[in-house]
C-alpha cells in the first residue's frame, strides 16, 4: 500500500504543476487531460478539453498526485482564490478487495463524493470524506 497526498484544483492545475516544476525542479510522471480520459469516465465541455484529469509530479522522493476537480470546474470556478484548492489523502491499494474493504469502513457516517468506479488510470477508485473529516481517495489497479 502506498500514500500520497493528492491536490485538486478548479481549473488551474496545469498552472500549478508549471509552478512546481519551476520552483521544486519538479518532474512530471503522467499527465492525462480531460480529452484524453476515456469518455465513459466524463463528459467534459469544450472548454475543460485541456485541463487535468490526473497527473503525478515528483519532487523530490515525495510524489503527489493532482488534477481538476471536475465538479468545481462544473461550477464555474475555474480562477485562483480560496476555494480553487484541496488536499486529500489518495491510498494506492495493492487490490480491489483491499479497496472495497477500506471503502465500506470509511464510508459509514461518511459522505461518498465519488462512488465505486473504474477511471481511464485505474481499475477501480472513490473519494469521501469520513465521519472526521479526512478526506480520502483510494485507488488500485493503477495504469501509470
Amino acid at each position: 500500500m502506498k500514500v500520497e497526498p493528492i491536490l485538486g484544483f478548479a481549473g488551474v492545475a496545469n498552472q500549478a504543476i508549471d509552478l512546481y516544476v519551476k520552483a521544486f525542479g519538479a518532474t512530471i510522471k503522467s499527465k492525462i487531460l480531460f480529452s484524453q480520459a476515456n469518455p465513459k469516465d466524463y463528459q467534459y465541455a469544450d472548454d475543460e478539453k485541456d485541463l487535468v484529469y490526473y497527473a503525478e509530479i515528483k519532487i523530490g522522493r515525495q510524489t503527489i498526485a493532482l488534477g481538476d476537480d471536475a465538479d468545481a470546474v462544473k461550477n464555474g470556478v475555474q480562477e485562483v482564490s480560496e476555494n480553487s484548492f484541496k488536499v486529500d489523502l489518495l491510498i494506492h491499494f495493492d487490490s480491489d478487495y483491499e479497496l472495497k474493504t477500506a471503502f465500506e469502513l470509511l464510508s459509514k457516517g461518511g459522505t461518498v463524493t465519488t462512488p465505486l468506479c473504474s477511471q481511464t488510470y485505474c481499475s477501480l477508485t472513490c473519494a469521501l470524506t469520513d465521519r472526521f473529516g479526512g478526506r480520502w481517495q483510494l485507488m488500485s489497479g493503477y495504469k501509470g
